[in-house]
C-alpha cells in the first residue's frame, strides 16, 4: 500500500513543482482588454489595460514590480528607463485606473499601452503593447 501512494503521491508532487516554476518564470506583460487589435470603434473609444506579473500602484509609489498604465496615441513605446511624457497624445493614469474612454479622429489610429513606475520611468517595450483600431467617422 505504502509502495501505491508513493506511485501516486511523487507524479502528484512533482506536477505541481513544475506548476510553479512556470507561474513564476511568466514574464510580466500588458495588454489590452479592450478593444481588440484591428477592431473598428465609435467614439468615446472604451479602452481597458490588463497587466500581469505587476502590481499597479499610483503614481509617487516606487517600489519593486510596481506601477501604473500610460496610453499613447499614434506614437511608440518609450525606452525603459525614460520618462513617459505628458501632453495629448501621452496620458497617464497615475491615480491607477485600468479603464478610460478616449475621443479620436475618424480614421486608423495606433494606441500603445506603456507600463511605467510610480516616478513615470518606463519599463520598456517589454511592458507595452501596441493595436490598431479604426474609427467610424460620424453617421
Amino acid at each position: 500500500m505504502l509502495r501505491s501512494m508513493r506511485c501516486i503521491f511523487v507524479p502528484m508532487l512533482l506536477a505541481s513543482a513544475s506548476a510553479t516554476v512556470l507561474a513564476q518564470s511568466a514574464q510580466p506583460r500588458v495588454f489590452f482588454v479592450a478593444p481588440a487589435d484591428g477592431a473598428t470603434v465609435s467614439n468615446p473609444v472604451k479602452v481597458q489595460f490588463g497587466v500581469e506579473g505587476m502590481t499597479i500602484k499610483p503614481a509617487g509609489e516606487v517600489s519593486p514590480n510596481t506601477g501604473h498604465h500610460h496610453l499613447i496615441i499614434d506614437g511608440d513605446s518609450i525606452p525603459a528607463g525614460q520618462v513617459v511624457p505628458t501632453d495629448d497624445s501621452h496620458l497617464h493614469f497615475g491615480k491607477g485606473q485600468t479603464e478610460t474612454s478616449v475621443n479620436l479622429t475618424p480614421g486608423d489610429h495606433k494606441l500603445t499601452m506603456q507600463f511605467a513606475d510610480g516616478a513615470h520611468r518606463s519599463y520598456g517595450p517589454a511592458m507595452s503593447q501596441t493595436i490598431t483600431v479604426h474609427v467610424k467617422g460620424q453617421q
